[in-house]
């Protein structure tokens, strides 16, 4: 878990053009509670992930997120994957963005089960016009691992798209999350 944060933020940074960081860098920072080369017991879980969590909301406001500019597919799917990667849950989220597409705020607006999540079209269009988005970037994880868009994923995003269209929030993509990679809706064509 160490290494994956420290290879996270090293792209991350590298991203967005702030600075030079090296996993071996972060790595004396990151030392794990079981000690080197020893797997996680239970209870020492927890207290990596809240250290993570704290490291990760360092960054963040470091970095201040909230002016990040989000043109980059690389940078937006970096961001998401720092944000969704390891939840044991599905997360349904919106990166809803000023006309310069620059981050107004990132919201987890809906929380399901380990293979899916209830959206409500009307709760991100209100979520939107609350926070006086100009676009939206949909995106939610895939626990199982999984970066495919099903069935039911495109038919969400393609009822979003039209539901935000009736208010002119433009949806700029749609990213799935997954440990064995990303999928993006704009890239595809699927948008």
């Amino acid at each position: 878990m160490e290494r994956l944060l420290g290879d996270y933020l090293e792209i991350y940074l590298k991203s967005i053009n702030m600075c030079k960081v090296k996993s071996e860098d972060v790595q004396p920072y990151m030392t794990t509670l079981a000690g080197p080369g020893t797997p996680a017991e239970p209870a020492n879980r927890a207290a990596e992930d809240s250290i993570i969590q704290q490291a990760l909301f360092i960054v963040r406001s470091r970095l201040n997120i909230t002016s990040y500019n989000l043109t980059n597919p690389s940078a937006t799917r970096t961001f998401l994957e720092l944000e969704l990667l390891g939840e044991k849950d599905e997360h349904f989220c919106c990166l809803f963005l000023d006309s310069r597409n620059r981050l107004i705020k990132f919201e987890r607006v809906f929380h399901g089960t380990i293979d899916g999540a209830s959206v409500f079209p009307r709760v991100v269009v209100r979520r939107a016009l609350e926070w006086n988005a100009a676009g939206v970037i949909l995106a939610h994880n895939h626990p199982s691992g999984v970066a495919e868009a099903s069935e039911a994923d495109k038919r969400i995003t393609r009822r979003l798209k039209e539901a935000l269209a009736l208010v002119d929030i433009k949806v700029l993509d749609s990213m799935i999350v997954g440990s064995e990679g990303s999928f993006s809706f704009a890239e595809k064509g699927l948008l």
